[in-house]
């Protein structure tokens, strides 16, 4: 059948062993590896909403979705069908089972009830699913009960069973105490002393010629004939009754299983629904699983009318070869089709990609069928396809007589055959028209694509026919498509290309793998006619024209996303500064509030004064000039900064405010004869004119006269006008809190010096590069800072300039 042969071109069941192993029991594992594809859109649209609600519960409720204890009861359900009784071991997975399928709905039902970024998760195809579950606990309990964790029938399971274990532990102990007894008075009798059956009976191992020392009856004989393994008569009577007694312990126990196997098979249609419901979870879960390992996105199916689009599309068993082997990169096509788009003819040389481009959309809409996520970047958009049919690879058969021409004609065939029940059919042809003479198989080629684009959804073939490139300019359903070839390696890059023919670069090729260049020029010169020369040189026009438009489309990319980035750190900042605004204003109503609250209580307690007794002149005086006061204290219009004092001298150790920098410091050493003293703040010293401080309650010093003098000579070092590893301070790899502790010590040591600091943060996320400036903006010896220029570093530096 064609559609079977379509998924074994595909190595569809490749896939699935690989989805398979993403599965947590062997029920999905085993649907995994058989999974059905959907003959319905619905059941498509079905399965991505199961794929998507368990994507979201593996990534964001811890431990996501928990199948422990589930186990393929499949068989015992159909043993105990028939009338079959079932052991132990087989009654207690089906208890842990219903076990395990109650605590997964128990968990789904709860993950419904969480929140996650102030938004409530909500998971209705799966809750759907396992409101349907019945779990029985009661079953599950009765199994429990009687079934101990061995797999064995426990005594408790009934009275009568019970009572028969007692009795067989009494009858084996008197067993034990006769025979023990008998090894004692004639234990020179005995081969060993051991207590061992024979035939369900216990027996001594007796010397052959001492056997009239312990009469008895003779169950066996060593193979040498030395020693005869004997029943003692004393213990004839115990051992049958010991027989009796576990034949029926045997009844009690089958007896036991059967009720327990009845009470099973009763409840089988719910047991396989259970099982059903477990397994499509856990199908779903493999495939959400799949799909994050393969940092793959959810697809959505196109309507009439609307794009096909699939960027940055990974074939994904390339993926897994990538991880799991040999680690070679795979390299990704993109796939952006228009609707009226009907055949995309894929041209370009040799081991370019053709096939593997042909294999990797396939599997991406199979993909898209059986509702996993698709390895490409979002957004996923792509149609619904009723049927993939393929002709890819080589069908020659010796057996068949088939050629390989003959080959592709006969699959070919059966695909047309398929194509006709429905309309809506993605077709892969490798090399169609391939293994006849050129100038047929390029005939029957372009008669197959046309008939092909009246009746099928989407056909994408690979070919090096070169009147196949020409269709695009008569059809407007026809897209050309190739992979890029590179000149200057002379070797493919994987890449595919939209809207340009490609190139086979036979010859590059052949030459690259070493053909002698004798035979390549020879060749090149048969080649040089006219039209094909001026056809592959303007595709190669066309290529270069290309990749230019390539890299200006990635610089203006990058410019758009550098400006978008701008945009976004100024409207945070412009964010902050509104919310430090409505701060202010808040606490300044607040403070007017209590400022108010206050002079009312004060004004109260005047008017309260005024009625205790008979109010004068003189008392309304009081009381109006006390208001007067209270206004002189609250209302902001009637304040009057506070005037300094003077007459202050700051002392070793006192605490001074300096409101030039808008620092308080501790005073290290007493004004000298200059007016000047040494203050620290944090880590850093500075020496200060005494006129730069007051006291911390707004006291100004008294100055010294000043005294004429000579004009002074600079003594303060100029800063490097170059760069240097002395102010060079590179934070690269340090967090901003350690970055700005690092970045004041070294403001602290570059102050008496001035000049300017190369300051290295790097670029990356520029989170670093924001704090630097940050800080650099409160720091009071910053006079300014800028981005170093592009030799020095360009954004990953900036120079601060010192005051």
């Amino acid at each position: 059948m064609i559609r079977e042969e379509t998924l074994n071109l595909l190595e569809w069941p490749r896939l699935c062993q690989n989805l398979s192993t993403f599965a947590a029991t062997k029920l999905g594992a085993i649907a995994a590896r058989s999974i059905r594809i959907p003959e319905a859109r619905s059941n498509s649209l079905q399965l991505l909403a199961q794929t998507e609600e368990a994507y979201t519960l593996e990534t964001t409720v811890e431990g996501g979705l928990s199948f422990g204890g589930i186990r393929d009861i499949g068989s015992s359900l159909d043993r105990a069908e028939i009338g079959g009784i079932l052991e132990g071991n087989a009654l207690l997975d089906i208890a842990t089972t219903l076990s395990g399928a109650r605590q997964l709905r128990r968990s789904i039902e709860k993950a419904g009830q969480n929140t996650v970024d102030n938004a409530d998760l909500e998971f209705p195809v799966l809750e759907s699913l396992v409101s349907e579950l019945r779990t029985y606990p009661e079953l599950e309990q009765e199994i429990h009960r009687c079934i101990d964790d061995r797999g064995k029938v426990a005594d408790r399971a009934s009275a009568e069973l019970e009572s028969i274990r007692r009795q067989l532990k009494q009858t084996r102990d008197r067993i034990y105490q006769t025979l023990n007894r008998i090894m004692q008075r004639q234990g020179g009798a005995l081969q060993e002393q051991l207590i061992t059956t024979r035939s369900d009976r216990f027996v001594l191992p007796v010397k052959a010629p001492q056997k009239d020392k312990i009469p008895g009856i003779v169950h066996d004989a060593s193979t040498t004939g030395a020693t005869l393994y004997i029943e003692p008569k004393a213990i004839v009577n115990d051992n049958n009754q010991l027989r009796t007694l576990q034949r029926r312990e045997q009844a009690a126990e089958e007896a036991v299983l059967r009720a327990l196997t009845e009470r099973v098979a009763e409840v089988k249609p719910d047991l396989e629904r259970l099982l059903a419901i477990v397994t499509t979870l856990d199908l779903a879960a493999a495939r959400a699983r799949y799909g994050l390992w393969l940092e793959a996105n959810p697809p959505r199916f196109v309507e009439t009318g609307e794009n096909t689009t699939l960027r940055q599309l990974r074939h994904p068993l390339l993926v897994w070869q990538q991880k799991h082997e040999d680690g070679r990169d795979v390299v990704p096509i993109d796939v952006t089709m228009s609707p009226q788009i009907r055949v995309v003819t894929i041209t370009g040389p040799n081991t370019g990609g053709k096939t593997v481009t042909l294999k990797t959309l396939g599997l991406a809409m199979l993909m898209a069928k059986v509702g996993m996520f698709v390895p490409a970047r979002e957004p996923v958009e792509l149609p619904w396809f009723s049927q993939v049919l393929a002709d890819i690879g080589d069908e020659q058969s010796i057996e068949q007589n088939l050629s390989t021409f003959s080959g592709h004609v006969r699959r070919i065939t059966r695909i047309l055959e398929a194509v006709t029940e429905d309309e809506n059919a993605l077709v892969l042809l490798d090399e169609v028209g391939a293994g006849t003479d050129p100038s047929e198989g390029s005939a029957l080629a372009m008669s197959l694509l046309q008939y092909l684009c009246d009746r099928a959804g989407l056909t994408v073939a690979t070919t090096h026919f070169g009147e196949l490139k020409a269709l695009k300019y008569q059809d407007d359903r026809f897209e050309n498509a190739s992979v890029e070839f590179d000149d200057g390696s002379l070797s493919p890059t994987y890449r595919l290309l939209w809207g340009i023919p490609g190139r086979s670069n036979a010859l590059s090729i052949a030459k690259r793998l070493g053909l002698a260049s004798a035979v390549v020029d020879a060749a090149q010169e048969y080649v040089t006619s006219g039209i094909s020369i001026d056809v592959n040189e303007t595709i190669a026009q066309l290529e270069a024209q290309r990749r230019r438009q390539e890299t200006k489309a990635d610089e203006a990319s990058q410019i758009v996303a550098q400006a978008e980035r701008l945009n976004q750190e100024i409207a945070e900042k412009a964010e902050l500064l509104r919310q430090r605004e409505e701060r202010l204003k808040l606490e300044q109503e607040r403070a007017i509030r209590e400022a108010i609250e206050g002079a009312k209580s004060e004004i109260a307690k005047v008017i309260r004064r005024l009625q205790q007794g008979t109010p004068t002149a003189q008392d309304a005086q009081k009381a109006t000039a006390a208001i007067d006061a209270i206004a002189e204290r609250n209302l902001p219009s009637r304040r009057e900064p506070p005037k300094p004092k003077p007459g202050f001298r700051p002392k070793e150790g006192d605490r001074v405010r300096i409101p030039r920098l808008g620092q308080t410091a501790e005073v290290l050493s007493e004004p000298d004869k200059d007016g000047e003293l040494v203050v620290r703040f944090g880590l850093m010293k500075m020496t200060v004119p005494l006129a730069d401080v007051e006291s911390l309650s707004g006291e100004k010093p008294d100055l010294p006269q000043p005294k004429a003098k000579p004009a002074p000579t600079a003594t303060k070092k100029t800063a490097p006008v170059v760069r240097t590893s002395k102010n060079t301070l590179d934070l690269r790899g340090n967090r901003i809190h350690e970055a700005e502790q690092t970045l004041e010590n070294a403001i602290a040591e570059a102050v008496p010096v001035g000049g300017a600091l190369w300051i290295i943060h790097g670029k990356g996320t520029g989170k670093l590069r924001e704090g630097v400036h940050e800080f650099l903006k409160r720091s009071p010896h910053i006079d300014r800072f800028e981005l170093a220029q592009q030799k020095d570093g360009g954004a990953g530096v900036t120079v601060a300039y010192l005051k």
